[in-house]
Formats: structure tokens, C-alpha cells, sequence
């Protein structure tokens, strides 16, 4: 059995508090891991996993950027992970994480995904993904390349499952704005898709749903990353844009629905910089767990 080692950090209900997780999973990117699981746990938990952004850690995501994801989870009994990479930003770039188990970041997440359900007896069937700047980038290259894994992910102040600077024939970029991104060549959604599809050909079943958030004011990720990321996943669900509802969740925002809302929604904030407020109402509604 994997052995816990406990940091005392951040408690919320009774004895429930983030746990660091040292053994137990493969690790093939030296990633740190902790664990939040509350004290009643519902039957069959869902998991949901959240990186933190450049710069970040587990611990501060827990705390600051997710805010109310802990007392939820109190409050429905899901398990909620807390990835941490050695480096400042995950890796969204290298074959090896654009590649369904080719031994990058996101294999390293998908397999603390693994453990917990295994270590919980949770519900493989609800396991999902929600982060902020590269955090929501990891969560696009997260649902494109394990469709196998999640059923949703929402991405914050993020970009798409492929972006610029992947080496896949699309522009270099070292940085997170991708200059290759913001010109009249961009790739269209049909390129964009058959990116998404190419990280795990063999894929038959059904996709991840998708939720995008970005401010239009965002001087970090490219406000224009919101049209890339919903051409994208437009593609690769099979939806196509059905209307804007103006004023959802709030002042400023415009949430542009795909389909019937149900697989693929995005949300412009106006005025908004990087990052967007997480909005965990809209986000745990778009994973049916509310």
C-alpha cells in the first residue's frame, strides 16, 4: 500500500487537509502530488484533478486560485488532486505529453488520476481536469490526449490542446504567447482537430466535453486562444455554434454555447485580465456534479 506523507497545511472540515502522496504511482517527470479527500467521501467519488499555473504550486492552487473546490468537495464527497511540476510551467508542448502515454507531464497526472481511484474505489467514468494559464493548458492537453480518462475538463486563461509551439508544423514559440497564433495563418479548426485526433489515433469512443474561459483583456495568453481553443474542440466534438447569451455567469461575461451546451461551451470576460475568476458553480454544473 502506498505510503502517505502528511503536511499539515490548509485544514478544512475535521481531519480532511492536503495530503502529499510519495509513493505508490510511476512518475515518469519527477511530479509532486497531493491529495485533498474529505471526510465523507460519497460512494464511487469522481476525481478532479487541477494543475496550477506558471509560477504556482499545489499548495497556493488549493488555497488561492480554486478557492471553493475544497468546501465543495466537502460538501459532495469528490476527491480532488493537486499535481506540482519542478519546473516553472507544465509541459503542453513535447511529444512526449501530446502523445497518449508517451511518458510526459501528463501521463505523470493521468497516473495520479489512476491512483486515486484505485486507493478511493472511485468513479472512472467521473474524472476531470480544471486549471488556470498553464494550468489551462494542461487541461486541454490533458482531455486531448487521455479522451480514454476524463469526461470534461474546464480551462482558465489557457490554450489549445496543440499549441503553437508543439513542432507539429504549426510556428514556434517559446513563450506563452505563440506569435504563430496571431497572424491571418492560423490553423484552422479542421487542423486543429486532426492535432487533437493524432495524440491518440487509435480513439474510437466518445470525447471529453469542454468548457473555455478567457479575459478579453489578457496581456499574458492571447485573448485570441478563446476562438482558437472553441474552433478546436468545435471540430473534434462534432458541434457547431449555436448561440451567445449575454450577461452568463455575470456582468461582462458572454457565454457562447455549442450544440445544446452540453459538450462544448465557451466564456469571453470583458475587460478581464489573466487570469479569469474561477467560477466553480458553472464548472461542477458543466460536470454533472451539481
Amino acid at each position: 500500500m502506498a505510503a502517505l506523507l502528511v503536511a499539515c497545511v490548509f485544514p478544512l472540515a475535521l481531519g480532511a487537509k492536503l495530503t502529499q502522496v510519495t509513493s505508490g504511482w510511476e512518475n515518469p517527470t519527477k511530479l509532486s502530488f497531493y491529495i485533498y479527500v474529505p471526510d465523507k467521501l460519497a460512494e464511487k467519488p469522481p476525481v478532479i484533478i487541477v494543475p496550477h499555473p506558471c509560477g504556482g504550486s499545489a499548495q497556493d492552487t488549493f488555497s488561492r486560485v480554486a478557492t471553493n473546490l475544497p468546501a465543495q468537495a466537502d460538501k459532495l464527497g469528490f476527491v480532488l488532486i493537486y499535481p506540482q511540476t519542478p519546473n516553472t510551467c507544465w509541459d503542453c508542448s513535447s511529444v512526449k505529453s501530446l502523445t497518449h502515454n508517451g511518458g510526459g507531464d501528463t501521463q505523470g497526472m493521468v497516473n495520479m488520476v489512476k491512483y486515486a481511484l484505485d486507493k478511493y474505489k472511485g468513479d472512472a467514468s467521473r474524472v476531470f481536469v480544471t486549471g488556470s494559464s498553464s494550468g489551462g493548458m494542461a487541461t486541454n492537453a490533458l482531455v486531448a490526449t487521455y479522451p480514454d480518462v476524463f469526461a470534461a475538463g474546464a480551462s482558465f486563461s489557457g490554450a489549445p490542446a496543440f499549441a503553437c509551439w508543439n513542432g507539429a508544423g504549426l510556428s514556434p514559440s517559446g513563450g506563452a504567447i505563440a506569435p504563430g497564433c496571431q497572424t491571418n495563418k492560423r490553423p484552422t479548426a479542421q487542423a486543429w482537430g486532426d492535432l487533437v485526433r493524432s495524440a491518440y489515433p487509435a480513439f474510437n469512443g466518445t470525447r471529453p466535453a469542454v468548457q473555455i474561459w478567457h479575459g478579453t483583456a489578457d496581456s499574458v495568453v492571447t485573448y485570441g486562444y478563446l476562438a482558437d481553443a472553441l474552433a478546436e474542440w468545435s471540430n473534434v466534438l462534432g458541434v457547431s455554434f449555436a448561440k451567445n447569451v449575454t450577461g452568463d455567469p455575470g456582468s461582462g461575461y458572454t457565454k457562447m454555447v455549442y450544440g445544446d451546451g452540453t459538450r462544448l461551451v465557451g466564456y469571453s470576460a470583458q475587460g478581464v485580465g489573466h487570469m479569469v475568476p474561477f467560477h466553480d458553480k458553472q464548472v461542477l454544473e458543466f460536470f454533472g456534479l451539481v
